[in-house]
């Protein structure tokens, strides 16, 4: 008899649930409460860009489910370990992970889980390994957790947790590292974290604790690393802290503490490595005893008030990498206050040296510039330092900061200062050097920064200083050059400030001044110029300040200078200029013009910055007249004035009629539109309170950029300039993305950006914060885009050597296979998952920035498009840039998600190989695709980075075991290159999609880590 369709299915659910072992081994689940909790736990995930959890179903035992881990041997079919990091999962985390109860280890780290902590996590009575570290995680740090009693591990740094640190974690006895870090935390350290006497890491740093530090921190006898640095802690350091000799890292750095560093303590410290002292309130001597913790590499005390010698024994450290202790009262005001930098010789690996703004006195000794060829920063400014400058200092030829302002340094700048290639920095500002500057300055390319005001400098200006293309600050004031002014000076692509005021300088001002298109500030003053001020300084578009006052400048002021709208000071007094005042230097967002002592006639302007006294200075101009009643010019009478009144009043009284009859006109008619057009009337679409770019004003950006300043400068695109800043108001770092309104094209990346990001969220996008849509102190449109601050900038600057970065190349094989599992998660979420799918269009390394755990964020959508807008348009044009430009955009194809694959493989082969794909040896038909493709198989192993090899030659294992991966190391790159040769091939037919490339490099990862998979690639 055949059974209905219905108790069928009964009949097949009775034996599934029943007799499971019949069905094979994929649904042999032996505890239901583990695989349902899995299930819980997944479906709370709201976004798995990885396909992380895709195994996770009912065809395969949760056993062999990706990060779920069964390793008991009492209870082998229970769940010890879950490990999902590194995942970009998005969500809560579900409290039924509770029901877990053979956890040992969760890693979480890394990902984007959201929400509180679950206080079910409380009942993990075997849990010995937590990390939730990096991702949103909000609420309180759950009291609960504290019955974990077994707990070894607890990592909840880099999220928002806020309230007090529980007094309960005191009772983990077993506990040997705690970070909680980076999160909102307030209050004070509980007294009960002194009872963990199995803890070796403490990491508090980057909350808001207040109160004193703990006396009974002491008696942590382990403890290796503590860390409580950039919180609001007073008071002293216990005494008992000075007695743990396990330190390693004591950072307590950015509070507000006070007392003495005792003067035994590299004794009672002995293993110490990192001290981190700054940003407090110390005072007394520092500590001879340092030089007993031989294994110091960071000694950094700076802006306190430590008095005294600096120790004389610090030469002892070998290991010395870093020695700041600027901004404290050191020095006795004696010759021997520098003998300590004599010591300073034996540390070869010394690398930062920062003395500055102390009390110290006496000569540069000769043998101080035997210090460490590897030293890249030297700063003595703001002391007492005098003699001369000793010839030896060229022997530091890896110094890219030399500083020596604000002393009393005399003789001549020596000659072999040219020879320091790689300096960006070079102060001596506000000393008494004398003689010319050595003509083998011009040797040293790379120089940003120039500083030799106030002096006693003479000569001429060698021309070999044009060399220095890459100036951008030059100062020069307040000496006795003399001279004509080189035509060089004016070369220089970059420059932003010239200051070479207060010196003797002769003949005219060189037109060439007008090649200096980034120039903000221009001061000549006081100098013996003549002729006419050059028409050419109307090019220098971004001038703000312009002083040309106390000269010898004739005729009258250009017309050019219209065209200079963001100009904010300019001062031209005491010239022999003539003629009348420029009317439209009304127009101009002047904050301060003098024009005094010049012969100047004629009618004076009212409006604009003439509209205020307090900003304008006519003095000296005897033929001057009219202008506001507080600047007392006498009145302009002459007859033809009168009659213009007299006839400008009649016609002011018939045009008033007129206007008054077009009104009453104008408004019968608005009356009628409105009425027919009111029912149809659409809405105006303004912001609303959910719109996610709540704009920000010009000023904050103003003042968190210090002015949009160089110093905060990050990097330079097509169509904008992009600065570090930091909020006013609570501190957060930012980058300012401000675009070249008058550019062409850049309104319209403008709107793209900000339509591609405002509705996308992603773990490896840049999280725009704001923008901000608004007019700049000198009148001009500006538009900009905050993004959240990437701390180790762009991809491009640590695979290539670039200028003033000491970054250089260094990144380590994991880095970068897990910066490319990132490129490739962001551009699958972009082409699969999103409500309309976007191609990005420019993805290269320059757009590839990275955060503090160097995780990849892509960014820079100005090019970015949507498919039905691409799907809309015959062609769009090649965009893009070179090297990373698909073939086919060439000829005239439409962009497609094809296009991003190709950008992605060549970028992959680039980090890989360490060659970029304009690299000079890419030449007659040979490109970095070619180049991957040739050595495939065989010789892949040829073509590798070298760099990649530095790297850690054990992998631990979740079963805790160490095993040698260089060969899996080598298996890997070659599927990566593989992977980078078929994503950049010509045909888009040949090329492999996001999804599978995204899903294939986390595969690549997991087979370097020894988990077990299958692929054909």
């Amino acid at each position: 008899m055949e059974l209905p369709p219905m108790t069928l299915w009964a009949f097949w659910s009775f034996l599934l649930v029943s007799f499971p072992w019949f069905f094979g081994s994929a649904a042999h689940f032996s505890n239901e409460t583990d695989y349902l909790a899995l299930l819980h736990f997944k479906d709370l995930i709201t976004d798995d860009p990885l396909h992380s959890l895709s195994s996770w179903n009912h065809t395969v035992h949760f056993c062999r489910w990706q990060g779920v881990i069964c390793d008991g041997r009492r209870h082998p079919q229970r769940v010890t370990a879950l490990n999902l990091t590194n995942n970009n999962l998005v969500g809560p985390i579900s409290p039924f992970i509770g029901n877990l109860t053979f956890l040992k280890r969760i890693d979480l780290a890394n990902n984007s889980f959201s929400g509180p902590i679950p206080e079910q996590m409380g009942q993990l009575f075997r849990l010995r390994f937590l990390r939730l570290r990096n991702n949103t995680l909000t609420g309180k740090i759950p009291t609960n957790l504290t019955y974990c009693s077994k707990l070894e591990f607890l990592y909840l740094g880099q999220n928002q947790l806020s309230g007090r640190i529980p007094a309960e974690i005191g009772s983990l006895s077993k506990l040997t590292i705690l970070h909680v870090g980076e999160n909102n935390l307030t209050g004070s350290i509980p007294l009960s974290l002194g009872n963990l006497s199995s803890l070796t890491i403490l990491y508090l740093s980057r909350n808001s604790l207040d109160g004193s530090i703990p006396d009974d921190l002491g008696r942590l006898a382990r403890l290796e690393g503590f860390g409580i640095s950039q919180n609001e802690l007073s008071g002293r350091i216990p005494p008992q802290l000075y007695n743990l000799s396990s330190i390693k890292f004591l950072d307590v750095g950015f509070n507000t503490l006070h007392g003495n560093l005792p003067p035994n303590l590299g004794l009672t410290l002995p293993n110490l490595q990192g001290l981190y002292a700054g940003g407090n309130q110390f005072t007394g001597p520092i500590p001879i005893s340092l030089s007993n913790a031989s294994g110091l590499v960071i000694i950094d005390l700076d802006s306190n008030s430590f008095s005294g010698s600096v120790p004389t024994n610090f030469g002892s450290l070998k290991s010395l990498s870093r020695l700041k202790l600027w901004g404290n009262k050191l020095g006795v005001g004696k010759s021997h206050d520098l003998i300590f930098l004599d010591s300073l010789t034996n540390c070869s690996s010394l690398r930062v040296l920062q003395v500055h703004s102390n009390h110290l006195s006496g000569a540069l000794p000769d043998s101080m510039f035997n210090i460490s060829t590897q030293l890249t920063e030297l700063t003595l400014a703001d002391n007492k330092i005098f003699g001369s400058i000793p010839s030896g200092i060229q022997n530091l030829v890896g110094l890219t900061v030399l500083d020596m302002r604000y002393n009393f340094l005399t003789g001549t700048i020596p000659i072999g200062i040219g020879k320091l290639y790689n300096a960006r920095k070079l102060y001596f500002e506000a000393n008494e050097l004398s003689g010319q500057i050595p003509s083998s300055l011009g040797n040293i390319s790379q120089l940003l920064k120039l500083r030799l005001s106030e002096n006693n400098l003479s000569g001429s200006i060698p021309s070999t200083l044009g060399n220095c293309t890459n100036l951008q600050f030059i100062f020069l004031d307040h000496n006795k050059f003399s001279s004509s002014l080189p035509r060089q000076l004016f070369s220089f692509p970059s420059l932003i400030e010239l200051y070479i005021g207060n010196n003797s300088f002769a003949d005219s001002l060189p037109l060439e001044v007008g090649n200096l298109k980034t120039l903000s500030v221009l001061s000549v003053s006081n100098n013996k110029l003549s002729g006419e001020i050059p028409i050419s300084l109307g090019k220098c578009l971004s001038l703000e300040n312009l002083w040309l006052d106390g000269n010898f400048f004739q005729e009258s002021i250009p017309p050019t200078f219209s065209t200079l709208r963001g100009l904010r000071s300019l001062d031209l007094s005491r010239n022999n200029l003539s003629g009348e005042i420029p009317k439209y230097l009304e127009k101009l967002a002047l904050e301060s013009l003098n024009l005094s002592f010049n012969n100047f006639e004629g009618e004076l302007p009212k409006h604009g910055v003439f509209g205020n006294a307090s900003q304008v200075s006519v003095l000296g101009n005897n033929k001057l007249c009219g202008g506001i009643p507080e600047l007392n010019l006498p009145q302009c009478s002459s007859q033809a004035s009168k009659k213009r009144r007299k006839s400008l009043a009649s016609k002011v009284k018939i045009s008033v009629v007129v206007v008054v009859l077009c009104l009453m006109l104008v408004s019968c008619i608005f009356a009628a539109l409105y009425w027919v057009r009111k029912s149809r009337r659409k809405p105006v679409d303004v912001p609303s309170a959910e719109d996610p770019f709540v704009t920000m004003s010009y000023a904050e950006l103003f003042k968190a950029t210090d002015g949009f300043s160089s110093t905060n400068l990050v990097g330079t695109g097509s169509f904008g300039t992009v600065y570090k800043g930091a909020l006013d108001r609570d501190g957060t770092m930012l980058a300012v993305k401000v675009f070249n309104v008058q550019q062409q094209g850049a309104l319209r990346s403008f709107m793209a950006e900000c339509e591609a990001l405002k509705n996308i969220r992603h773990r490896n996008l840049v999280k725009i914060l704001t923008c901000c849509v608004s007019i700049d102190f000198k009148g001009n449109d500006f538009k900009a885009l905050v993004y959240e601050y990437m701390p180790n900038e762009s991809l491009d600057k640590w695979l290539h050597r670039d200028g003033d970065d000491q970054l250089g190349r260094n990144l380590k094989f994991t880095q970068m296979l897990n910066i490319a599992i990132d490129v490739a998660s962001a551009l699958d979420y972009l082409h699969n998952h999103c409500q309309k799918p976007i191609i990005h269009r420019d993805l290269k390394p320059s757009n590839i920035l990275l955060d503090d755990d160097m995780i990849a964020h892509v960014g820079d959508f100005g090019l970015a498009k949507f498919l039905p807008e691409v799907a809309q348009t015959s062609s769009i044009g090649i965009k893009g840039s070179i090297g990373y430009i698909a073939p086919e955009y060439a000829m005239g194809s439409k962009a497609s998600t094809q296009g991003d694959v190709y950008s992605y493989g060549i970028f992959l082969l680039e980090m890989i190989t360490g060659k970029g794909p304009t690299d000079g040896m890419f030449m007659d038909n040979l490109s970095l695709h070619h180049f991957a493709k040739l050595a495939l198989l065989e010789r892949v192993m040829e073509i590798v980075e070298p760099q990649l090899f530095i790297e850690d030659t054990k992998v631990t294992q979740g079963n805790g075991n160490h095993i040698n991966t260089r060969n899996r190391m080598h298996e890997c790159l070659i599927l990566m290159v593989r992977i980078g040769v078929l994503c950049s091939s010509e045909s888009p037919r040949e090329r492999m999609c996001m999804k599978d490339v995204a899903s294939e490099m986390h595969a690549i990862k997991n087979q370097y880590l020894g988990v077990k998979i299958h692929r054909d690639i």
